[in-house]
């Protein structure tokens, strides 16, 4: 088999999420480490008065691409924006570029989708479901395609206690549930979602195990794989350790925490934080297709799921969590902290419940009294309540543990060369924790509060 640089070159790609946080992470060790792709094309949508070329340009004048630009100057001219929207018909492409993309992508990256956990289950499967149909109809019309990478979630099963790398059925028929949602209300289809959803947590992980069925149903002759990651953290060694850019799932909790805002939170000490570090995800992704796409016409049967997880090969717990995040905040304190670190991760709802009203809700109303005494608005209330609304998304997250079956990612590591597994490495074995923890702490203080 050929190397994965060697695979990539002369390849067009395209991608889809560009700008989110995995996306972007895609985007640039893309370039860097397979130098010889022809172009990436990204599905960008224009947004408050931008377009999508300038929204692309914005993006990569951004920190994460400061290593690409002084090791490939000119690597910009390889990236085409295309103006599209993945909710509109036809991906809202005009006949141009949906020309240029089915003559030319042999790869598609389907990053895109609404990460928000508790989204309305209208815009949920709009997003996450819907404009994954609409991304395989487009991939049906390619000429020269040679593998549809889909990003789902590893928590996409979490009604399971083992999951396998397999598709499950979903608990309703999606065609049915489209039709369904295309004539109700938001009225009722609020009042029918935690029916609909049934044991799922939220919208996101139900759509998102509903999208992976639609896949595997409508892929029809497309070589497709599928990769779930875990909870995506901050970036372990590329292209610079700790890099992250954004406040949602557990970089916003870790801030709350080093801010001193945070200090009781409902989860179990034993039980597992499945992190998985930006990187990691992006080098076992670029490998999926390498693999896939090599194998186009001795492709398995089934499709190739790939459970991207680190709970079942190198356990990390959230007591260890707690621990990692009040040493690392005590030694680097974030400026204008409210308290000092501090914070405590309790499995007993009522004694969490107490703390949270004596070491949350209190000093918050106190220092907004004294706000208002001394002229000035009060705002920590509303600070609490927000932090309080994404740890009730998060709980159920925090005190369940799962186990992954990662038997494909421990196939797809074996088949690459002793060079590919350091350019691309997604071994979980060798990450320590404890430094990972500590970079990602501090991530959090240089890249996103500064």
């Amino acid at each position: 088999m050929t190397t994965i640089p060697e695979y990539y070159t002369g390849k067009n790609v395209l991608i889809t999420g560009a700008t989110g946080f995995m996306g972007k992470v895609l985007l640039e060790k893309l370039l860097r480490s397979c130098s010889g792709v022809r172009n990436v094309y990204v599905l960008v949508r224009s947004k408050a008065g931008q377009s999508a070329k300038a929204r692309v340009t914005d993006m990569i004048n951004c920190k994460l691409f400061e290593r690409l630009q002084e090791e490939q100057p000119g690597f910009a001219d390889k990236i085409i924006a295309v103006n599209s929207d993945l909710t509109q018909p036809e991906l809202n492409l005009s006949k141009e570029d949906r020309s240029i993309l089915t003559e030319n992508v042999d790869i598609i990256f389907h990053c895109a989708a609404t990460i928000r956990f508790n989204e309305p289950l209208k815009d949920a499967v709009q997003l996450n479901v819907l404009a994954t149909q609409k991304m395989l109809a487009l991939a049906r019309r390619m000429k020269h395609l040679q593998i549809f990478i889909h990003i789902s979630t590893a928590y996409a099963n979490c009604d399971k206690d083992l999951i396998e790398e397999v598709v499950y059925p979903p608990p309703v028929d999606y065609g049915k549930l489209i039709d369904c949602l295309d004539w109700m209300d938001e009225e009722l289809v609020s009042t029918l979602t935690p029916k609909l959803i049934r044991q799922h947590p939220n919208t996101y992980t139900y759509t998102k195990a509903l999208a992976e069925y639609l896949v595997q149903q409508e892929a029809s002759h497309l070589n497709v794989a599928i990769v779930r990651p875990s909870i995506v953290g901050a970036s372990w060694k590329e292209p610079f350790p700790g890099w992250i850019d954004n406040f949602n799932g557990p970089s916003g909790i870790f801030i709350a925490a080093g801010k001193g805002i945070l200090r009781t939170m409902r989860a179990s000490n034993d039980a597992v934080a499945d992190l998985v570090p930006v990187d990691v995800v992006i080098n076992a992704m670029l490998a999926a297709a390498w693999y896939s796409g090599s194998q186009a016409f001795n492709r398995p049967r089934n499709i190739m799921v790939y459970n991207c997880t680190t709970g079942g090969i190198n356990p990390f717990h959230w007591g260890e969590v707690e621990n990692c995040i009040n040493m690392s905040f005590k030694t680097n304190p974030l400026e204008q902290a409210f308290r000092r670190p501090n914070v405590n991760l309790r499995s007993n709802p009522f004694t969490n419940q107490y703390w949270t009203t004596v070491s949350h809700t209190l000093p918050a109303l106190l220092y907004d009294g004294y706000l208002m005494l001394t002229g000035h608005k009060p705002r920590m209330m509303k600070t609490i309540t927000r932090l309080h609304k994404s740890m009730m998304v998060l709980e159920y997250f925090t005190s369940h543990s799962w186990v992954w079956n990662t038997d494909n990612m421990t196939m797809l590591m074996a088949q690459m060369s002793p060079e590919d597994k350091k350019i691309f490495n997604f071994d979980v074995r060798q990450l320590h924790w404890a430094e990972y923890m500590e970079s990602y702490c501090m991530g959090t203080k240089k890249y996103v509060l500064n």
